[in-house]
Protein backbone atom coordinates (compact mmCIF):
# COMPACT_ATOMS: atom_id res chain seq x y z
CA UNK A 1 0.00 0.00 0.00
CA UNK A 2 1.72 3.59 -0.78
CA UNK A 3 2.10 5.94 2.00
CA UNK A 4 -0.45 8.97 2.04
CA UNK A 5 1.52 12.10 1.43
CA UNK A 6 0.78 15.26 3.55
CA UNK A 7 0.80 18.68 2.69
CA UNK A 8 2.44 21.21 4.75
CA UNK A 9 -0.96 23.39 6.55
CA UNK A 10 -2.29 24.12 9.55
CA UNK A 11 -4.96 22.05 9.21
CA UNK A 12 -8.63 22.67 10.01
CA UNK A 13 -10.69 21.03 12.38
CA UNK A 14 -12.57 18.90 9.99
CA UNK A 15 -9.21 17.64 8.59
CA UNK A 16 -9.73 13.94 7.81
CA UNK A 17 -5.40 12.32 7.86
CA UNK A 18 -4.69 9.78 9.84
CA UNK A 19 -2.71 11.99 12.45
CA UNK A 20 -5.72 14.50 13.04
CA UNK A 21 -8.44 12.18 12.87
CA UNK A 22 -6.30 9.76 15.62
CA UNK A 23 -5.79 12.73 18.48
CA UNK A 24 -9.26 14.35 17.79
CA UNK A 25 -10.10 10.88 19.45
CA UNK A 26 -7.39 11.47 21.89
CA UNK A 27 -7.77 14.76 22.73
CA UNK A 28 -12.15 15.78 22.26
CA UNK A 29 -11.34 18.68 24.67
CA UNK A 30 -8.43 20.25 23.47
CA UNK A 31 -8.36 22.61 20.58
CA UNK A 32 -4.63 22.69 20.31
CA UNK A 33 -4.57 19.35 20.28
CA UNK A 34 -6.73 18.15 17.17
CA UNK A 35 -3.53 19.20 14.76
CA UNK A 36 -1.15 16.97 16.75
CA UNK A 37 -0.25 14.59 14.89
CA UNK A 38 -0.56 16.47 11.37
CA UNK A 39 3.35 17.46 9.83
CA UNK A 40 2.88 21.31 10.10
CA UNK A 41 1.62 20.71 14.23
CA UNK A 42 4.35 18.34 14.71
CA UNK A 43 7.08 21.37 13.08
CA UNK A 44 5.55 23.65 15.67
CA UNK A 45 5.26 21.54 18.33
CA UNK A 46 9.30 20.44 17.88
CA UNK A 47 10.07 24.58 18.07
CA UNK A 48 8.21 25.25 20.95
CA UNK A 49 10.06 22.81 22.79
CA UNK A 50 13.40 23.63 21.55
CA UNK A 51 12.34 27.21 22.52
CA UNK A 52 11.14 26.36 25.93
CA UNK A 53 14.64 24.36 26.94
CA UNK A 54 16.97 27.34 25.95
CA UNK A 55 15.31 29.51 28.73
CA UNK A 56 15.23 26.70 31.46
CA UNK A 57 11.24 25.77 31.40
CA UNK A 58 9.87 22.86 32.44
CA UNK A 59 7.20 22.09 29.92
CA UNK A 60 4.59 19.70 31.12
CA UNK A 61 3.73 16.84 28.12
CA UNK A 62 2.28 18.41 25.25
CA UNK A 63 0.31 15.17 24.68
CA UNK A 64 -1.29 14.11 27.97
CA UNK A 65 -4.61 13.64 27.96
CA UNK A 66 -6.71 11.46 30.47
CA UNK A 67 -9.53 9.33 28.04
CA UNK A 68 -13.06 9.72 28.61
CA UNK A 69 -14.38 7.59 31.28
CA UNK A 70 -15.16 3.73 30.95
CA UNK A 71 -13.56 3.94 26.66
CA UNK A 72 -10.55 1.94 25.69
CA UNK A 73 -7.10 3.62 24.91
CA UNK A 74 -7.31 4.79 21.19
CA UNK A 75 -4.16 3.09 19.29
CA UNK A 76 -1.21 4.52 18.60
CA UNK A 77 -1.27 4.53 14.99
CA UNK A 78 -5.00 4.42 13.35
CA UNK A 79 -6.13 1.48 11.28
CA UNK A 80 -7.09 1.92 7.96
CA UNK A 81 -9.48 -0.98 6.99
CA UNK A 82 -8.87 -1.94 3.32
CA UNK A 83 -11.55 -4.41 2.74
CA UNK A 84 -14.39 -4.34 5.00
CA UNK A 85 -17.58 -1.67 4.69
CA UNK A 86 -18.77 0.08 5.93
CA UNK A 87 -15.51 1.60 7.69
CA UNK A 88 -17.01 2.91 11.14
CA UNK A 89 -14.47 3.89 13.84
CA UNK A 90 -16.49 5.10 16.59
CA UNK A 91 -15.97 7.93 19.38
CA UNK A 92 -15.06 7.40 22.98
CA UNK A 93 -18.24 8.07 25.60
CA UNK A 94 -18.77 11.34 25.82
CA UNK A 95 -21.98 13.76 27.60
CA UNK A 96 -24.85 15.18 25.27
CA UNK A 97 -24.04 18.32 23.23
CA UNK A 98 -20.01 17.20 22.74
CA UNK A 99 -16.72 18.39 24.61
CA UNK A 100 -17.16 22.09 25.05
CA UNK A 101 -20.96 22.15 25.00
CA UNK A 102 -23.92 22.10 27.10
CA UNK A 103 -22.78 18.97 29.09
CA UNK A 104 -25.18 16.50 31.06
CA UNK A 105 -24.26 14.29 33.60
CA UNK A 106 -22.79 11.94 33.48
CA UNK A 107 -24.67 8.74 32.61
CA UNK A 108 -25.59 6.38 35.13
CA UNK A 109 -25.56 2.70 33.68
CA UNK A 110 -27.76 1.41 36.04
CA UNK A 111 -30.41 3.76 35.01
CA UNK A 112 -32.41 2.67 31.53
CA UNK A 113 -35.14 5.87 30.70
CA UNK A 114 -38.29 3.93 29.66
CA UNK A 115 -39.34 4.08 26.21
CA UNK A 116 -41.03 2.25 23.44
CA UNK A 117 -40.35 0.53 20.39
CA UNK A 118 -42.22 2.77 18.71
CA UNK A 119 -40.79 5.69 19.93
CA UNK A 120 -36.79 4.25 19.28
CA UNK A 121 -37.79 3.16 15.60
CA UNK A 122 -39.53 6.76 15.64
CA UNK A 123 -36.22 8.50 16.43
CA UNK A 124 -34.03 6.65 14.16
CA UNK A 125 -36.61 7.28 11.21
CA UNK A 126 -35.81 11.03 12.02
CA UNK A 127 -32.20 10.77 11.51
CA UNK A 128 -32.66 8.75 8.48
CA UNK A 129 -34.45 11.95 7.22
CA UNK A 130 -32.66 14.13 8.16
CA UNK A 131 -29.83 12.43 6.54
CA UNK A 132 -27.21 12.82 9.31
CA UNK A 133 -23.85 13.04 8.34
CA UNK A 134 -21.66 10.15 9.10
CA UNK A 135 -18.69 11.83 12.26
CA UNK A 136 -16.61 10.37 15.17
CA UNK A 137 -16.70 13.86 16.97
CA UNK A 138 -19.36 16.10 15.43
CA UNK A 139 -22.66 16.44 17.73
CA UNK A 140 -26.19 16.68 15.79
CA UNK A 141 -28.37 19.61 17.37
CA UNK A 142 -29.88 16.48 19.69
CA UNK A 143 -27.11 16.27 21.53
CA UNK A 144 -25.78 13.12 20.25
CA UNK A 145 -22.59 12.13 18.69
CA UNK A 146 -22.97 11.12 14.99
CA UNK A 147 -21.46 7.83 14.79
CA UNK A 148 -23.08 4.42 14.77
CA UNK A 149 -23.07 3.85 18.89
CA UNK A 150 -24.10 7.48 19.17
CA UNK A 151 -27.11 6.91 16.74
CA UNK A 152 -28.19 4.04 18.86
CA UNK A 153 -28.17 6.03 21.91
CA UNK A 154 -30.65 8.79 20.60
CA UNK A 155 -32.89 6.19 19.48
CA UNK A 156 -33.22 4.51 23.03
CA UNK A 157 -33.09 7.70 24.95
CA UNK A 158 -30.07 7.31 27.06
CA UNK A 159 -28.84 10.02 28.69
CA UNK A 160 -25.70 10.12 27.20
CA UNK A 161 -23.23 8.95 24.46
CA UNK A 162 -22.09 5.29 24.60
CA UNK A 163 -19.65 3.71 22.96
CA UNK A 164 -19.95 0.18 21.84
CA UNK A 165 -18.19 -1.32 25.14
CA UNK A 166 -20.54 0.32 27.40
CA UNK A 167 -24.17 0.04 25.59
CA UNK A 168 -24.27 -3.39 26.91
CA UNK A 169 -24.78 -1.81 31.11
CA UNK A 170 -28.25 -0.75 29.21
CA UNK A 171 -29.26 -4.08 27.43
CA UNK A 172 -29.73 -7.87 27.87
CA UNK A 173 -28.97 -10.90 25.25
CA UNK A 174 -31.29 -11.85 23.46
CA UNK A 175 -31.50 -14.83 21.39
CA UNK A 176 -32.21 -14.36 17.27
CA UNK A 177 -36.06 -15.69 17.33
CA UNK A 178 -36.23 -13.00 20.15
CA UNK A 179 -35.70 -9.72 18.09
CA UNK A 180 -38.12 -7.35 17.29
CA UNK A 181 -38.09 -3.42 16.26
CA UNK A 182 -36.18 -1.61 18.34
CA UNK A 183 -33.25 -4.09 19.61
CA UNK A 184 -30.36 -4.11 18.76
CA UNK A 185 -27.43 -6.22 16.56
CA UNK A 186 -23.61 -5.31 18.38
CA UNK A 187 -20.09 -5.94 17.81
CA UNK A 188 -17.79 -5.06 20.01
CA UNK A 189 -14.24 -6.21 18.95
CA UNK A 190 -12.19 -6.20 22.21
CA UNK A 191 -8.77 -6.38 19.68
CA UNK A 192 -9.28 -3.06 17.53
CA UNK A 193 -12.85 -1.49 19.52
CA UNK A 194 -11.90 1.73 17.73
CA UNK A 195 -11.40 -0.06 14.13
CA UNK A 196 -14.11 -2.57 13.47
CA UNK A 197 -16.43 -2.68 16.18
CA UNK A 198 -20.48 -1.56 14.99
CA UNK A 199 -24.02 -1.34 16.41
CA UNK A 200 -27.16 -1.55 14.16
CA UNK A 201 -30.74 -1.16 15.17
CA UNK A 202 -32.95 -4.25 14.26
CA UNK A 203 -36.05 -2.78 12.23
CA UNK A 204 -37.81 -5.71 11.98
CA UNK A 205 -37.56 -9.09 9.53
CA UNK A 206 -37.66 -8.87 5.48
CA UNK A 207 -38.66 -12.64 5.08
CA UNK A 208 -40.11 -15.24 6.19
CA UNK A 209 -36.97 -16.84 6.14
CA UNK A 210 -35.21 -14.45 8.49
CA UNK A 211 -32.42 -14.52 6.59
CA UNK A 212 -32.59 -10.91 6.09
CA UNK A 213 -33.71 -7.72 7.85
CA UNK A 214 -34.58 -3.76 7.96
CA UNK A 215 -31.25 -2.25 9.87
CA UNK A 216 -31.05 0.93 10.52
CA UNK A 217 -27.53 2.08 11.30
CA UNK A 218 -24.89 5.27 11.05
CA UNK A 219 -22.60 4.46 8.78
CA UNK A 220 -20.92 6.59 6.53
CA UNK A 221 -21.65 8.42 4.31
CA UNK A 222 -24.94 9.49 6.29
CA UNK A 223 -27.57 7.17 8.38
CA UNK A 224 -29.69 4.51 6.27
CA UNK A 225 -32.10 1.96 6.37
CA UNK A 226 -31.69 -0.98 4.62
CA UNK A 227 -32.35 -4.68 3.90
CA UNK A 228 -29.63 -6.16 5.17
CA UNK A 229 -28.33 -10.05 6.03
CA UNK A 230 -28.76 -11.57 9.21
CA UNK A 231 -26.55 -10.73 11.26
CA UNK A 232 -24.83 -8.07 8.83
CA UNK A 233 -22.59 -7.91 5.87
CA UNK A 234 -19.40 -8.89 7.49
CA UNK A 235 -18.66 -10.31 10.65
CA UNK A 236 -21.86 -11.61 10.50
CA UNK A 237 -20.84 -14.47 13.06
CA UNK A 238 -19.35 -11.78 16.05
CA UNK A 239 -23.00 -9.89 16.40
CA UNK A 240 -24.98 -10.28 19.32
CA UNK A 241 -29.02 -9.43 19.55
CA UNK A 242 -29.48 -7.32 22.72
CA UNK A 243 -32.71 -5.58 23.82
CA UNK A 244 -32.45 -2.31 25.64
CA UNK A 245 -33.63 -2.73 29.31
CA UNK A 246 -35.67 0.46 29.47
CA UNK A 247 -38.62 -0.30 26.47
CA UNK A 248 -41.97 -0.84 27.55
CA UNK A 249 -43.68 -3.26 25.75
CA UNK A 250 -46.63 -3.03 24.14
CA UNK A 251 -47.37 0.64 25.24
CA UNK A 252 -47.97 3.75 22.52
CA UNK A 253 -45.75 6.20 24.17
CA UNK A 254 -42.79 6.56 26.34
CA UNK A 255 -43.61 5.70 29.84
CA UNK A 256 -43.42 3.00 33.20
CA UNK A 257 -42.80 -0.31 31.97
CA UNK A 258 -46.38 -1.82 31.10
CA UNK A 259 -47.36 -5.49 32.38
CA UNK A 260 -47.16 -8.24 29.91
CA UNK A 261 -50.38 -10.18 29.37
CA UNK A 262 -50.96 -13.35 31.27
CA UNK A 263 -51.54 -15.27 28.25
CA UNK A 264 -49.95 -13.74 25.33
CA UNK A 265 -50.97 -15.57 21.69
CA UNK A 266 -48.24 -16.87 19.61
CA UNK A 267 -47.18 -14.14 17.42
CA UNK A 268 -47.04 -14.37 13.34
CA UNK A 269 -43.15 -13.19 12.64
CA UNK A 270 -44.00 -10.80 9.67
CA UNK A 271 -43.32 -12.95 6.53
CA UNK A 272 -42.18 -10.24 4.22
CA UNK A 273 -43.32 -7.56 2.49
CA UNK A 274 -43.58 -9.68 -0.87
CA UNK A 275 -46.58 -11.00 0.55
CA UNK A 276 -48.87 -8.09 0.39
CA UNK A 277 -49.83 -5.59 -1.96
CA UNK A 278 -51.20 -6.00 -5.55
CA UNK A 279 -51.45 -9.36 -6.61
CA UNK A 280 -51.13 -10.79 -2.97
CA UNK A 281 -53.25 -13.67 -2.49
CA UNK A 282 -52.48 -15.90 1.05
CA UNK A 283 -52.96 -15.82 4.38
CA UNK A 284 -51.03 -13.68 5.85
CA UNK A 285 -53.48 -10.93 3.67
CA UNK A 286 -56.62 -12.62 5.47
CA UNK A 287 -54.76 -12.18 8.70
CA UNK A 288 -53.78 -8.41 8.03
CA UNK A 289 -57.42 -7.65 7.08
CA UNK A 290 -58.85 -9.30 10.86
CA UNK A 291 -56.13 -7.64 12.91
CA UNK A 292 -56.64 -4.11 11.00
CA UNK A 293 -60.76 -5.01 11.60
CA UNK A 294 -60.06 -5.61 15.19
CA UNK A 295 -58.22 -2.07 15.93
CA UNK A 296 -60.89 0.41 14.37
CA UNK A 297 -60.63 -0.52 10.67
CA UNK A 298 -63.51 -2.58 9.84
CA UNK A 299 -65.55 0.19 8.20
CA UNK A 300 -63.04 -0.01 5.56
CA UNK A 301 -64.00 -4.05 4.27
CA UNK A 302 -67.67 -4.09 2.27
CA UNK A 303 -66.90 -8.10 3.07
CA UNK A 304 -64.61 -9.69 5.37
CA UNK A 305 -61.10 -9.21 4.93
CA UNK A 306 -59.79 -12.40 2.69
CA UNK A 307 -56.73 -13.83 1.10
CA UNK A 308 -56.83 -11.63 -2.06
CA UNK A 309 -55.43 -8.37 -1.48
CA UNK A 310 -57.35 -5.24 -2.15
CA UNK A 311 -57.54 -1.38 -1.80
CA UNK A 312 -59.26 -1.81 1.70
CA UNK A 313 -56.59 -3.48 3.00
CA UNK A 314 -54.56 -0.72 1.54
CA UNK A 315 -56.79 2.42 2.95
CA UNK A 316 -57.19 0.46 6.50
CA UNK A 317 -53.66 -0.10 6.72
CA UNK A 318 -52.70 3.36 5.75
CA UNK A 319 -55.40 4.38 8.56
CA UNK A 320 -53.55 2.29 10.86
CA UNK A 321 -50.21 3.76 10.10
CA UNK A 322 -51.27 7.35 10.00
CA UNK A 323 -52.95 6.51 13.71
CA UNK A 324 -49.59 6.30 15.00
CA UNK A 325 -48.42 9.66 13.96
CA UNK A 326 -46.66 8.38 10.24
CA UNK A 327 -46.55 10.51 7.16
CA UNK A 328 -45.51 10.05 3.68
CA UNK A 329 -43.65 7.02 2.71
CA UNK A 330 -44.16 5.30 6.47
CA UNK A 331 -47.76 5.38 5.63
CA UNK A 332 -48.03 4.09 2.33
CA UNK A 333 -50.49 1.19 3.20
CA UNK A 334 -48.16 -1.45 2.79
CA UNK A 335 -47.51 -3.08 5.79
CA UNK A 336 -43.29 -3.13 7.19
CA UNK A 337 -42.17 -4.99 10.13
CA UNK A 338 -43.46 -2.38 12.29
CA UNK A 339 -46.91 -2.33 11.40
CA UNK A 340 -46.88 -5.70 11.62
CA UNK A 341 -45.11 -5.91 15.38
CA UNK A 342 -48.00 -3.31 16.56
CA UNK A 343 -50.98 -5.20 15.25
CA UNK A 344 -49.67 -8.67 16.47
CA UNK A 345 -48.65 -6.90 20.24
CA UNK A 346 -51.71 -5.00 20.54
CA UNK A 347 -49.27 -1.81 20.57
CA UNK A 348 -49.74 1.30 19.34
CA UNK A 349 -53.50 3.55 18.60
CA UNK A 350 -55.97 2.33 17.26
CA UNK A 351 -57.40 3.60 14.43
CA UNK A 352 -59.86 6.76 15.14
CA UNK A 353 -63.48 6.90 13.92
CA UNK A 354 -64.63 8.15 11.32
CA UNK A 355 -65.80 8.38 7.50
CA UNK A 356 -64.21 5.67 5.69
CA UNK A 357 -62.30 7.46 2.60
CA UNK A 358 -63.72 7.38 -0.44
CA UNK A 359 -61.53 4.32 -2.62
CA UNK A 360 -58.45 5.20 -4.40
CA UNK A 361 -57.92 4.42 -8.23
CA UNK A 362 -56.71 1.05 -9.06
CA UNK A 363 -52.95 0.08 -9.12
CA UNK A 364 -52.21 -1.66 -12.58
CA UNK A 365 -49.83 -4.01 -10.82
CA UNK A 366 -48.03 -3.87 -7.74
CA UNK A 367 -44.42 -5.49 -9.82
CA UNK A 368 -42.02 -3.40 -10.67
CA UNK A 369 -41.78 -3.82 -15.12
CA UNK A 370 -39.40 -5.66 -16.57
CA UNK A 371 -36.58 -3.28 -17.77
CA UNK A 372 -34.75 -6.08 -20.84
CA UNK A 373 -31.50 -7.95 -20.68
CA UNK A 374 -29.82 -5.08 -21.51
CA UNK A 375 -29.85 -3.23 -18.42
CA UNK A 376 -29.08 -6.41 -16.13
CA UNK A 377 -25.57 -7.62 -17.47
CA UNK A 378 -21.86 -6.99 -16.67
CA UNK A 379 -21.21 -3.30 -17.33
CA UNK A 380 -24.71 -2.35 -16.86
CA UNK A 381 -25.02 0.78 -14.06
CA UNK A 382 -28.75 1.67 -13.14
CA UNK A 383 -30.96 1.93 -10.78
CA UNK A 384 -32.94 -1.50 -11.97
CA UNK A 385 -29.62 -3.51 -10.85
CA UNK A 386 -29.40 -1.88 -7.33
CA UNK A 387 -33.51 -2.60 -7.25
CA UNK A 388 -32.62 -6.37 -8.04
CA UNK A 389 -29.72 -7.04 -5.75
CA UNK A 390 -31.90 -5.05 -2.39
CA UNK A 391 -34.93 -8.05 -3.81
CA UNK A 392 -32.15 -11.04 -3.75
CA UNK A 393 -31.68 -10.16 0.15
CA UNK A 394 -35.11 -9.57 1.01
CA UNK A 395 -35.72 -12.62 -0.54
CA UNK A 396 -32.70 -14.41 0.58
CA UNK A 397 -30.11 -15.02 -1.96
CA UNK A 398 -28.28 -11.61 -0.67
CA UNK A 399 -25.26 -14.23 0.97
CA UNK A 400 -22.93 -13.29 -2.21
CA UNK A 401 -22.79 -9.93 -1.81
CA UNK A 402 -20.14 -8.50 0.98
CA UNK A 403 -21.61 -4.92 1.49
CA UNK A 404 -24.71 -3.78 0.44
CA UNK A 405 -26.11 -3.91 -3.37
CA UNK A 406 -25.51 -1.36 -5.22
CA UNK A 407 -26.50 0.00 -8.88
CA UNK A 408 -23.45 -1.35 -10.62
CA UNK A 409 -23.39 -5.04 -11.63
CA UNK A 410 -21.43 -7.55 -10.44
CA UNK A 411 -20.83 -11.65 -9.22
CA UNK A 412 -22.80 -11.23 -6.68
CA UNK A 413 -26.01 -10.14 -8.57
CA UNK A 414 -25.15 -13.06 -10.91
CA UNK A 415 -24.56 -15.75 -8.37
CA UNK A 416 -27.61 -14.15 -6.19
CA UNK A 417 -30.07 -14.50 -9.37
CA UNK A 418 -28.55 -18.29 -10.06
CA UNK A 419 -29.04 -19.49 -6.66
CA UNK A 420 -32.79 -17.95 -7.17
CA UNK A 421 -33.01 -19.32 -10.41
CA UNK A 422 -31.98 -22.99 -9.46
CA UNK A 423 -34.46 -23.14 -6.28
CA UNK A 424 -37.02 -22.68 -8.94
CA UNK A 425 -36.19 -26.12 -9.99
CA UNK A 426 -34.59 -24.51 -13.33
CA UNK A 427 -31.06 -26.32 -14.52
CA UNK A 428 -28.64 -25.57 -17.22
CA UNK A 429 -29.52 -22.65 -19.84
CA UNK A 430 -32.61 -21.57 -17.75
CA UNK A 431 -29.91 -20.85 -15.07
CA UNK A 432 -27.49 -18.94 -15.85
CA UNK A 433 -27.92 -15.88 -13.30
CA UNK A 434 -29.23 -13.95 -15.75
CA UNK A 435 -32.49 -12.49 -15.09
CA UNK A 436 -35.43 -13.21 -17.65
CA UNK A 437 -38.79 -11.77 -17.83
CA UNK A 438 -39.89 -15.13 -15.56
CA UNK A 439 -37.02 -14.72 -13.37
CA UNK A 440 -38.40 -11.23 -12.89
CA UNK A 441 -41.72 -12.24 -12.29
CA UNK A 442 -41.22 -14.36 -9.67
CA UNK A 443 -39.09 -12.31 -7.98
CA UNK A 444 -41.28 -9.38 -7.41
CA UNK A 445 -44.21 -11.36 -6.80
Amino acid sequence: MRSPVFEEFDPAGDCDCPGCVHWRRVLPHSPAGRSVGHPAANRTLAVAAAAATAIGAHAAPALAAPHAAGSPAAPAVPRVLAGDEPDTPQGPRAPLHGPGGRAAPPAIPARAPATTREAIVERARKWVAERVPYSTSAYWSDGYRQDCSGYVSMAWGLPGNEWTGSLVKYAEKITKDELRPGDALLFHNQADPFGESHVVLFGGWANAGRTAYVAYEQTRPRTRRTTTPYAYWHHSARYVPYRYRGVAEGTAGPGPQAARPPAAPVRTPFPGAAYFGPGAHNRYVTELGRMLAGRGGARFYAVGPGPRWTDADRRATRAFQQAQGWRGAAADGLPGPLTWDLLVTGGGRDIPAGRSAPPAPPSSHGVPGYPGRALLRPGADNAHVARLGRRLVEKGFGRYFTQEPGPRWSEAHRRGVEAFQRAQGWRGGAADGHPGPETWRRLFS
